[in-house]
């Protein structure tokens, strides 16, 4: 455990934050491996598998109904230095964890053929997808379980070890991807297939080096069976912290379902253009992730330890390091966003829509970086129903218009990339002011902080 109460705070952002972004970066190897081979089986393989990373993200989402929740209790309790509650939770968490993956693996093989029907460009498109998530699924499950672990120790001021196991995780899938999906070594490629059961293969691997971790090395919380049993009192807990958090997931699920549906029109390229850059701003977007992700532990620790201005001072920390960071992509995404679609695909009509779309949409990346900062802080002070909010107003300003537009003589798919970006820019206002609005509701104005807290 790492007492986050005390010291510099960009020194703890950064010791949490590159171990983190680290293992981002691995992840964000994979997704370049991984469409780099899917993208050689044709531009319907891509949107297809660009379409079902919706479907993918929507476990995402529900994962951090556990992950958000068991971040803000455990680390809360971290800093008012109740072993007991920290370990409770903890147990709790992982006793939900094991209920959604059951839940996820009975449910989703249904729902995976409706959705594909739903937003499937052509019948290839939705064929594709299909055999992706039919292989995947299994492994999506399991991140209930490994989000739950990794949580815990995140809120505890410990991260090298979940990015070790997923960096391990990871290097496998890159390994698998060329043999299942391209047949190297074997003769028998399995095409989209293949690439969802390589992702599994490497998530059931890492449950299993994540679990001989907690048994083995880990001291402050524990592994106790018997403490699964639910106590409904705590899962209340998790989840009203959760359920919001992953409700802000599940509506991006549903601005990219839109805008799947939206652009239909302009065929598998345009899908496959706008999944391949979907999949880029996945990887790119990592290491402000990175630095929101590993803020909310740091205040939750303060907030519980009722350290109020090092709450403040966290999150203007955060949003000035992503800041700094988010334009560094920015500028990458303007210089030439071809390069980064070319190494999924060289068809010229795929490049050019994908290209088109990283040229205007990057312009919302400093936006986007203090919208992750400052959902950081409301899962850190473990009330996250202003950041749903934020995500909600987005929503509503960004797919009305989009639907309309898309109704409209003449329409343009580069519109709906503008409409994304004056959106987004109007949810970072909105953020920022529900941020201060919480911090006025929760905690006093202290008078100042001392300059070692701040270096």
């Amino acid at each position: 455990m790492r007492d986050l109460t005390t010291g510099s705070i960009g020194r703890h952002l950064v010791y949490l934050a590159l171990p983190m972004t680290a293992a981002m970066l691995f992840q964000a190897a994979y997704f370049v491996v991984d469409l780099y081979f899917v993208a050689h089986l044709g531009a319907a393989a891509i949107a297809g598998v660009g379409a079902a990373g919706s479907l993918v993200f929507l476990v995402v989402a529900l994962t951090q109904m556990i992950a958000a929740g068991t971040l803000a209790l455990l680390s809360q309790a971290v800093g008012r230095k109740d072993d007991l509650e920290a370990n409770l939770v903890f147990n709790q968490a992982n006793g939900l964890g094991a209920l959604c993956f059951v839940a996820v693996l009975i449910g989703f093989y249904p729902l995976a053929g409706l959705y594909m029907r739903t937003v499937g460009a052509s019948a290839a498109t939705m064929h594709d997808g299909l055999l992706y998530l039919y292989a995947y699924i299994p492994g999506l499950a399991l991140q209930f379980v490994l989000t739950a672990m990794g949580a815990a120790l995140r809120a505890t001021g410990v991260v090298k070890p979940t990015m070790i196991v997923q960096a391990a995780s990871i290097s496998l899938n890159i390994v698998l991807a060329p043999v299942l999906i391209a047949g190297w070594g074997t003769g028998h490629a399995l095409g989209v297939f293949g690439a969802g059961l390589a992702s599994t293969i490497a998530i059931v691997c890492a449950v299993v080096l994540l679990v001989v971790y907690f048994v083995r090395f880990e001291k402050y919380v524990t592994v106790d069976f018997a403490a699964w049993r639910p106590r409904w009192d705590v899962w209340k807990r998790l989840l009203l912290i959760g359920i919001p958090a992953g409700g802000e997931f599940v509506l991006l699920v549903v601005s990219s379902t839109i805008v799947y549906w939206v652009i239909r029109p302009f065929g598998a390229p345009a899908q496959a253009g706008f999944g391949a850059g979907a999949r880029i701003l996945q990887a790119i977007f990592m290491p402000g992730m990175a630095l929101a992700f590993s803020a909310a532990p740091i205040a939750g620790q303060n907030f519980g330890a009722r350290n109020w201005e090092r709450v403040r001072l966290t999150l203007r920390t955060a949003i000035l390091a992503s800041s700094v960071v988010m334009i560094l992509l920015m500028l990458l995404c303007q210089a030439r966003p071809d390069w980064l679609i070319r190494i999924f695909s060289n068809d010229p009509r795929v490049v050019a829509q994908g290209a088109e779309y990283l040229r205007i949409i990057s312009w919302n990346f400093i936006a986007t970086g203090i919208i992750y900062s400052c959902s950081g802080m409301f899962q850190a002070l473990g009330n996250t129903w202003p950041a749903l909010l934020s995500s909600v107003s987005r929503v509503i300003t960004f797919a009305i218009p989009a639907v309309w537009l898309s109704l409209q003589p003449g329409f343009r798919i580069e519109s709906v990339w503008y409409l994304s970006v004056a959106t987004v820019a109007l949810q970072c206002v909105t953020s920022l002011l529900l941020i201060r609005r919480e911090f006025g509701r929760r905690m006093p104005q202290a008078a100042s902080v001392p300059v070692a807290d701040v270096v």
